[in-house]
């Protein structure tokens, strides 16, 4: 596994990040005997998405491995070697270098291939949470994180494609269970379906959810307060690098580190190990939670 982020280095630049506090955490997984292995890194991440509250870095922790049972179709088969035309062909999903200037940590999305054939919904959402794991792990904690999505390509018959059911899963794992801290979601370049797409999700997303976003056609000066124009891809007239540099540095990087994709197939829950009732999709998708705290600007 390669350019993953030094644990030391973690404990000197967060103030409050304690040992004893992934201590606790570390006592807590090794009593829940249905939880898989959870690295220290990763417990800082969680600990750290969770604002340092113990309770809800556990919640947290539980639903990010028990939503991974239920959701092999996001989960499984994640080799960048293996999958590539599925998880590399159709889609990218990178951090940029330059943060907004909140100092927020930008993940940049787009369509690479525009054929609507070659678009499934449930390989959009394993690429962008293979993406969002492995910037973790090798980036660390942020103040926050925003998604760029670039709209431009997706039709109406892209739209036809998305399954109300796994959209529902996924802002579960979203609000609930990815050790991140969201602050908002822009999309640009909208499609004029774009009230149909809003029609579907809204009613799948909580409130805190929707105040995240913010849309936008095809002028963004509004957008450049926020995130400065420099920070964009240079397609845009930003200083990042072009998007087929940028797509080429996603490739590299997803298959050096093909170890870390495979392994992490294994993180999800053993029901049959858990104590009292195992958890089935039902009690996971099919009421509302306590959704994970979102610090919303």
């Amino acid at each position: 596994m390669s350019g993953f982020i030094d644990v030391k280095e973690l404990y000197k630049t967060n103030k409050e990040l304690k040992e004893e506090d992934i201590n606790v955490l570390r006592e807590w997984i090794e009593k829940q005997s249905h939880l898989p292995n959870i690295t220290e890194l990763q417990l800082i991440l969680f600990l750290h998405s969770c604002y340092y509250r113990i309770e809800a870095t556990k919640a947290c922790i539980e639903t990010f491995c028990t939503v991974r049972t239920h959701c092999p179709e996001f989960f499984q088969n994640r080799s960048p070697i293996v999958y590539a035309a599925e998880i590399l062909g159709v889609l990218l999903y990178t951090p940029l270098p330059k943060p907004t200037k909140l100092g927020y940590q930008i993940i940049y999305g787009r369509l690479l291939d525009c054929d609507p054939d070659k678009y499934v919904l449930s390989q959009q959402i394993k690429t962008f949470d293979m993406t969002a794991m492995l910037m973790l792990h090798q980036y660390g904690c942020a103040l926050g994180h925003v998604f760029l999505i670039d709209m431009k390509g997706i039709t109406f018959t892209h739209f036809t494609k998305i399954n109300p059911l796994q959209l529902k899963k996924f802002f579960v794992y979203l609000q609930e269970g990815m050790p991140i801290r969201l602050k908002a979601m822009y999309f640009i370049n909208i499609p004029t379906f774009m009230d149909k797409i809003l029609a579907l999700i809204k009613p799948l997303m909580k409130k805190e959810l929707i105040e995240t976003m913010q849309l936008y056609t095809d002028k963004l000066d509004d957008l450049y307060k926020i995130i400065p124009h420099e920070c964009f891809p240079s397609d845009y007239g930003g200083t990042a690098e072009s998007i087929s540099e940028l797509t080429r540095r996603r490739n590299e990087n997803f298959k050096v580190n093909e170890k870390f994709f495979v392994d992490g197939e294994k993180q999800i829950s053993d029901e049959s190990k858990r104590v009292g009732k195992p958890k089935d999709a039902g009690d996971v998708f099919g009421v509302e939670g306590t959704f994970k705290k979102l610090d919303i600007d």
